[in-house]
C-alpha cells in the first residue's frame, strides 16, 4: 500500500515510523499466525504444586531476602469502567419512556435492590442532597432512571466515565476511612508485601492522561493517611500508555481509514503496549496486578501469603540462574557442569531441542536461554472465569511455557481445540518479575517480545466499521521470551470486579 506524503507526516507526528505502520498494514493482510499448542500446562507438567512445607519455606525465603532488592508494585490502571457499568448504560438507554419494567433488566434490578450494600451508597446520597433532593424519594416513586443517571453521569458520581481505580469498592465501618477506592486497596496491599528496607514503598500506576488530575487528587487524599497507619513512606509514580505504541486502523478492505477531518485513525494497541512503561521503570523485583483484583481486608491474608510465595520462588530461581550464567562465563566447563545447567533449564521450562543439546555451541545456547528476564505467575483452577491459560507451546521443536488467549489458538483445528479444552488453570494476572540481569543491569524488555502474536478485531468509528489490531498482550506475547514459571495459587487470591454487581460478592462485602 502506497503512503502519501501527508500520511507519512501524520505517522511521524504520531511518534511511529513508516516501517512500524507498514508492518501493521501487512498484519491486516496476512493476519497473525496461531500458536502451536503442544499440551496444556497442568499440575506437575508445567505448573508447580507445592506442599505446605514448601510454601512456608518460599515465603520465609522472601521475607529474609527481599531487603536486598528494590521492590515495586506495577498496577495497570488506565482502563475506563465502561464495561463495568454496561448493564446500567443499557437500562438507562432503554427504560425511560418505553414499555419496560425493572424486571426486564435483572442486573440493574439487582443493583437497585442492593444499593445500600455498595461502598459508594453514602456518596451517592450526598450527590442527591447537593441538588436539594433525596435519594429515598426517587426510590419511593420508582424513578430508577434518575438514580442510574446519578451513578453514571456528571450530575452525580460520574462513574460511567471514570476508571475503575477511582471507584469506591469497599466499606470499613470501624475505620477512620470508611470507604476505599480501588486504587486505595493497592496502597494497603503494598504495605504488606512491598515494603523496602527503609520502610519505603514504590507503586507505579499506568493511567490515562485525561484522568491524571483526579488520580493526583485521590492520591493526595489517601497517601498521608496510610503512611501514618503503616509507619511508611509511599513513592507514587504515574505513566501514560505511549502514543508511539498505537496501531493504524483500516477499512474493511484493508485500505487506510481517515476521520471526518481527513486524519489517519490510530488506536491504542492494548495492554501489551505497557511493556514500554514497564521497561522505563528501573526497578528490580516488580509485582504486577490488575487494578480491580482486590479483596476486602477480611480476605487479604491470602493475597499477602501467596504474593510472598511467588516472590520467594522468583528470588530462588534468579539466584540459580545467575549462578549458572557465572559458571558459563568461565568458558571452559566440566561435563557435569554442563549437565547441571541443562538440568536447571529443564527444571524452569527452558527445554532444549535435540539439535541444540548436541550443538557445539551448547554453552552459547545455554547462556542465551538463561540471560533473560524472569516471571513467576500465579495460576488458579479454572472455574469458567475469563483469562489466558497456561500452555506448553511448540516453536520449531522448542517447547516453552506461555500464557495463551483463545484468540491465539486455531480452534477449528480439532487437535488444537482438544488441547485448549484440557487446560485446568487460568491466569488471574498475578505476576512477580525479575527484570535485572546477573550484573544488576536492567534488561531491555522490548527485546523479548514475540511480535508475531496479536489479534485483529472490528470496531465502530463514527458509525463506520473499521479494522483494528492489538499487538502482543503484556503477559502473552510481550513477555513470550521471558523465563516463565507457573505456580498454583488458591482461587481466594482472585477477586476481580468485571461488572458492578461483582461488588456484591462476599469477598467485597464487609460481613
Amino acid at each position: 500500500m502506497d503512503l502519501t506524503l501527508n500520511d507519512i507526516e501524520q505517522i511521524k507526528a504520531h511518534g511511529l515510523s513508516v516501517d512500524d505502520v507498514e508492518n501493521q498494514l501487512m498484519n491486516f493482510i496476512t493476519g497473525f499466525p496461531f500458536v502451536n499448542l503442544s499440551s496444556a500446562a497442568t499440575l506437575g507438567n508445567g505448573i508447580m504444586e507445592l506442599s505446605k512445607k514448601e510454601i512456608e519455606a518460599n515465603i520465609h525465603y522472601y521475607e529474609t531476602n527481599y531487603s536486598k532488592h528494590s521492590i515495586l508494585k506495577f498496577v495497570p490502571s488506565s482502563g475506563a469502567a465502561t464495561r463495568m457499568f454496561k448493564d446500567l448504560f443499557e437500562f438507562s438507554a432503554l427504560y425511560m419512556g418505553l414499555d419496560y419494567t425493572l424486571k426486564d433488566f435483572p442486573s440493574a434490578k439487582k443493583t437497585i435492590e442492593n444499593l445500600s450494600q455498595f461502598a459508594f451508597y453514602e456518596e451517592l446520597k450526598l450527590r442527591f442532597k447537593a441538588n436539594k433532593v433525596e435519594l429515598n424519594d426517587y426510590l419511593g416513586r420508582n424513578d430508577y432512571t434518575t438514580i442510574v443517571n446519578y451513578i453514571l453521569t456528571e450530575i452525580g458520581l460520574n462513574y460511567g466515565k471514570l476508571p475503575k481505580a477511582l471507584i469506591l469498592f469497599h466499606k470499613y465501618s470501624n475505620q477512620k476511612r470508611k470507604y476505599r477506592y480501588a486504587i486505595e486497596e493497592h496502597f494497603v496491599e503494598a504495605a504488606n508485601y512491598c515494603k523496602g528496607e527503609n520502610k519505603e514503598i514504590n507503586i507505579h500506576f499506568t493511567i490515562s492522561i485525561e484522568h491524571k488530575q483526579e488520580f493526583e487528587r485521590v492520591v493526595k487524599e489517601v497517601q498521608p493517611y496510610y503512611e501514618n497507619v503503616f509507619g511508611i513512606n509511599y513513592y507514587i509514580s504515574f505513566s501514560f500508555q505511549k502514543q508511539s505504541t498505537d496501531t493504524i486502523a483500516v477499512n474493511q478492505d484493508n485500505t487506510l481509514t481517515y476521520d471526518k477531518e481527513g486524519k489517519l485513525i490510530f488506536r491504542p494497541a492494548g495492554h501489551g503496549a505497557l511493556i514500554e512503561n514497564l521497561n522505563d521503570i528501573k526497578g528490580d523485583i516488580i509485582f504486577i496486578k490488575n487494578i480491580d483484583n482486590v479483596a476486602h481486608d477480611r480476605l487479604k491474608h491470602y493475597t499477602y501469603k501467596y504474593k510472598k510465595l511467588i516472590a520467594g520462588i522468583l528470588l530462588k530461581v534468579q539466584e540459580e540462574v545467575f549462578s549458572a550464567i557465572r559458571t558459563l562465563e568461565k568458558g571452559i566447563l566440566t561435563s557435569q557442569e554442563v549437565v547441571d545447567i541443562i538440568t536447571l533449564c529443564n527444571k524452569i521450562g527452558l527445554n532444549l531441542s535435540e539439535h541444540q543439546a548436541k550443538s557445539e555451541d551448547i554453552l552459547t545456547i545455554l547462556y542465551n536461554k538463561l540471560n533473560r528476564p524472569i516471571r513467576v505467575c500465579g495460576m488458579v483452577k479454572n472455574e469458567s472465569e475469563p483469562g489466558g491459560g497456561p500452555f506448553w507451546v511448540d516453536n520449531n521443536g522448542i517447547r516453552s511455557l506461555q500464557i495463551v488467549e483463545s484468540s491465539q489458538v486455531n480452534l477449528l483445528d480439532k487437535k488444537q481445540k482438544e488441547i485448549f479444552e484440557l487446560s485446568t488453570h487460568f491466569n488471574p494476572v498475578d505476576l512477580v518479575c525479575g527484570v535485572k540481569n546477573y550484573k544488576g543491569e536492567n534488561f531491555d524488555l522490548t527485546k523479548f517480545i514475540d511480535k508475531t502474536t496479536g489479534f485483529i478485531s472490528s470496531k465502530s468509528k463514527d458509525g463506520i466499521m473499521i479494522r483494528a489490531q492489538e499487538l502482543p498482550g503484556l503477559w502473552n506475547g510481550a513477555m513470550a521470551n521471558w523465563i516463565t514459571i507457573f505456580v498454583e495459587v488458591p482461587l481466594e487470591t482472585f477477586t476481580p470486579v468485571k461488572v458492578l454487581n461483582d461488588l456484591l460478592r462476599e469477598e467485597h462485602q464487609e460481613i
